[in-house]
């Protein structure tokens, strides 16, 4: 006789993780180290077109290809990556507390019952953005610095000795308050798109990387494309100390950048940057929820976590 045993239970994708805070950062943390260092040349490009010249008061470059083309010619292909161990630095952290806080505000908000829960999400994400960018905005400065042209700078340290003598702590954080107005109506729309094309695309809730991807690269471009001109405001704030123009240097927070911004190039200003914020945001967002679905599954399927 044979003996019988029970089939084991199916554990749902969506739920495995789910109240386990060490799987989440974790996987978050690994998905922030991906996307960053994937689309930093890119994100490189972005920035040198939202720093006004000295000469002209516009921008260097025409486009992004440009861009890319005159870099690539004159300073070389690897300029495109100088500052990236910044933003590696400061990613694994950052996004570790970003996924972390986001899964759990979101649950504490209710936002993993059935069915649809924007105002959930966008809660979730405003509390994850929050404690994200306090800390990765001194590691965005830096990076920032080092992309511009003809920097200084050649080592994140001696980006953050230089700028912490001459400019002193404040200057990590000058554009912390813009950084926040930006990315938190940024991050609210992001993740409330992405929850929402998911549901649509997933309800049975399977792990899907076409749906993370195609979620994750819709809710990335509608996000960036919204929050682009406070994304110049901030380059502006954070990359003031290497400018030659008074003006510039002077500027004391986001209705400052906002005046010389309009001041210097009109409405056209505040779209500076618009085509690679997009170009970054769209695949980046779509790598890094495909990274975190991924990493949430594969370490949560293993971890003694899910077990408690």
């Amino acid at each position: 006789m044979t003996e019988s045993h029970p089939a084991p239970e199916e554990i749902e994708y969506e739920g495995l993780a789910t109240g386990h805070l060490g799987v989440n950062m974790l996987a978050g943390a690994l998905a922030g180290i991906s996307e960053h260092a994937v689309m930093f040349p890119v994100d490189s490009i972005k920035t040198r077109m939202q720093v006004f010249s000295a000469a002209s008061g516009g921008s260097t470059y025409t486009g992004v290809v440009n861009a890319f083309s005159r870099i690539s010619s004159t300073e070389g292909l690897r300029t495109l990556w100088r500052g990236v161990a910044s933003v590696i630095m400061g990613a694994g952290p950052a996004h570790a507390v970003h996924f972390g806080m986001y899964e759990f505000v979101k649950d504490l908000a209710g936002g993993n019952k059935p069915g649809h829960h924007p105002l959930a999400t966008a809660i979730a994400g405003a509390a994850a953005t929050t404690a994200n960018d306090a800390l990765m905005n001194p590691f965005d400065v830096i990076k920032q610095r080092m992309q511009l042209h003809n920097s200084q700078y050649r080592s994140v340290l001696q980006c953050a000795r230089t700028v912490y003598r001459t400019e002193g702590l404040s200057a990590f954080y000058v554009s912390y308050p813009t950084t926040l107005l930006m990315t938190i109506p940024f991050t609210a729309a992001q993740f409330t798109t992405y929850e929402y094309i998911k549901q649509v695309l997933n309800p049975t809730n399977i792990y899907s990387p076409i749906t993370h991807v195609v979620s994750g690269g819709l809710a990335g471009a509608v996000a960036a494309a919204s929050t682009t001109p406070l994304d110049v405001a901030k380059t502006l704030l954070q990359t003031r100390g290497t400018s030659s123009d008074p003006q510039i240097r002077n500027a004391r927070g986001m209705a400052d950048a906002f005046r010389i911004i309009w001041q210097k190039d009109g409405i056209r200003g505040f779209s500076r940057g618009l085509t690679p914020r997009v170009l970054t945001h769209m695949p980046s967002n779509a790598l890094c929820w495909l990274s975190y679905e991924f990493f949430k599954m594969a370490i949560g399927e293993r971890s003694p976590w899910t077990a408690l």
